[in-house]
């Protein structure tokens, strides 16, 4: 206690500063939490995103494949858009089990998430799923319409693994 101060100033003063740093412990305290939960909601973040990149990884795993797999379903059906006709009972059997060999890749494209993309023709041309390969005038089809499919595209589970390859009117 200083001379020239009385017990109640000197109570005072000692109690000022005790609110003070009161005060600063209390916006220190806030500040903490605050950073607190930001570093809880960034881990958050962190985990969602390295659980939605696998859950992408799992789905898209079998892109490379799927592609590989499509000559072999393209080299299928040209096989089976040449012309057949035969009298021969071997060769129909021969043609049946191609078709439902076709079939059943397709099943199976199907039941892994591997869609066709064949626009019908007069379809709007969509440069998100179809590659324009030529353009002819047609009095059928409206202008920037599909005339005609020469190779079917795919997507696998909405991502677009190759187009289509299309004839778009001009």
């Amino acid at each position: 206690m200083s001379d020239d101060q009385t017990p109640a100033e000197e109570f005072n003063e000692v109690a000022d500063a005790a609110a003070e740093e009161l005060l600063a412990l209390r916006a220190e305290n806030q500040a903490l939490k605050d950073q607190v939960l930001r570093v809880a909601a960034e881990a958050e973040n962190t985990k969602r995103r390295a659980e939605r990149e696998a859950n992408d990884a799992r789905a898209y795993a079998i892109q490379k494949f799927g592609r590989d797999l499509l000559t072999v379903a393209d080299t299928l059906a040209r096989a089976l858009a040449s012309p057949h006709e035969s009298a021969d009972p071997v060769l129909k059997n021969f043609v049946v089990g191609m078709e439902m060999t076709e079939k059943a890749l397709q099943a199976a494209f199907e039941n892994n998430g591997l869609k066709k993309i064949d626009p019908a023709k007069g379809e709007k041309f969509d440069p998100h799923q179809h590659q324009a390969m030529m353009e002819q005038p047609s009095t059928e089809v409206a202008a920037g319409g599909v005339i005609q499919v020469l190779q079917p595209g795919y997507d696998l589970l909405g991502r677009l693994i190759r187009p289509a390859m299309v004839v778009v009117a001009a």
